[in-house]
């Protein structure tokens, strides 16, 4: 039985991804509401584009609540040039546009989480609409996929640049050089622990170069992780050959300062991830990027219905770092408290 074919996206996009120049426009989404009955969703996007070469396809507020990609993005569309440009560079600074204008980790249309919502519907809710265009329009034209993350309101990571371990070796190697060429702090080997629906499972069986990040989080932009993301993003653009700008991979700091080489990260097992077993007041034990052995806590959960109840603790299953924590103050049964990383020697 033959598969059914999809029907076209109704995303239009305002750019001409062929034209040279620069060009700054929307991918139009038509989205009728109660207030504004041939309304649209309006996703901001940039096309520098000179002649033939890779593409690299950047995004940013996957998730609408992480804005050091949202930054270090919109500063490269107002400031990236075509004579600087080999090939071409599609920029969409806030991938979810409705969760972006609200602070939300998912789009306030319809709750969904475009990181899990690939490869998506052209007629499904307007999340899925999103990921439809970007899984069969945008990411066929990409050899260079890079989607920049951060904690958002609820986790806040040591930086990092990240890909994942895959199938074909190849892939991989140029995946993971990629991650070098971005030079963040740290570079993880990452495990994900919900990859269903991921833009990056998209990217990647399409054979692409993907590299992602975790720079911070806590539902802000620090100074030094939107620095990290701004530099991170013009050297893999370097790295790629795309960006032609004569200067070498950006080793400084935003004071000027030559940064330390990356620090190597993996996540081997489900051990890295502690998850709360009881709701209430969190204690942390342990800083962002400081060291942990087995059996060190990470933790205590304080119950908060009434005082004299001892707290529960948690404690590390592996030696490494503290690479993420939970940000709030209190949690649920169920949330993430804590990622220990363990350091490549």
């Amino acid at each position: 039985m033959a598969p059914v074919a999809l029907a076209p996206s109704p995303i239009t996009p305002t750019v001409d991804f062929d034209r040279d120049g620069v060009q700054h426009g929307f991918l139009r989404l038509p989205y009728s509401r109660d207030d504004s009955a041939w309304g649209s969703v309006m996703i901001p996007v940039t096309v520098v584009r000179n002649g033939s070469g890779p593409t690299a396809l950047l995004t940013g507020a996957n998730h609408g609540d992480e804005y050091e990609g949202a930054v270090a993005l919109f500063d490269l569309a107002q400031t990236l040039t075509a004579d600087r440009v080999a090939g071409r560079v599609i920029i969409v600074p806030a991938m979810n546009y409705p969760a972006f204008q609200a602070g939300t980790r998912t789009s306030p249309i319809d709750k969904g989480n475009l990181n899990r919502s690939f490869p998506g519907r052209p007629d499904g809710t307007v999340t899925q609409k999103i990921a439809d265009y970007f899984a069969r329009e945008l990411l066929p034209l990409a050899d260079l996929v890079m989607d920049i993350h951060s904690g958002g309101r609820t986790l806040d990571f040591v930086p990092f640049a990240a890909a994942h371990i895959l199938p074909d070796k190849d892939q991989e190697a140029r995946c993971f050089a990629a991650v070098a060429a971005f030079a963040a702090p740290f570079s993880m080997r990452m495990l994900e622990i919900d990859a269903v629906g991921m833009y990056d499972t998209a990217a990647e069986e399409l054979g692409k170069v993907f590299v992602t990040t975790e720079l911070g989080g806590g539902g802000t932009g620090r100074a030094e992780t939107i620095a990290i993301a701004k530099r991170g993003v013009r050297n893999v653009l370097r790295h790629a050959g795309i960006l032609t700008d004569g200067q070498a991979a950006d080793g400084q700091a935003a004071d000027g300062q030559s940064v330390q080489a990356s620090r190597w990260l993996d996540m081997p097992s489900a051990d890295c991830f502690r998850f709360a077993e009881d709701s209430g007041l969190i204690e942390a034990c342990v800083d962002l990027g400081q060291p942990v052995r087995a059996g060190d806590l990470l933790a205590r959960i304080h119950p908060i219905g009434r005082t004299g109840l001892a707290p529960a603790e948690y404690r590390a299953a592996l030696d490494g770092i503290l690479a993420a924590r939970h940000f709030p103050g209190l949690v649920k049964a169920g949330d993430c408290i804590a990622v220990v990383g363990t350091v490549e020697t």
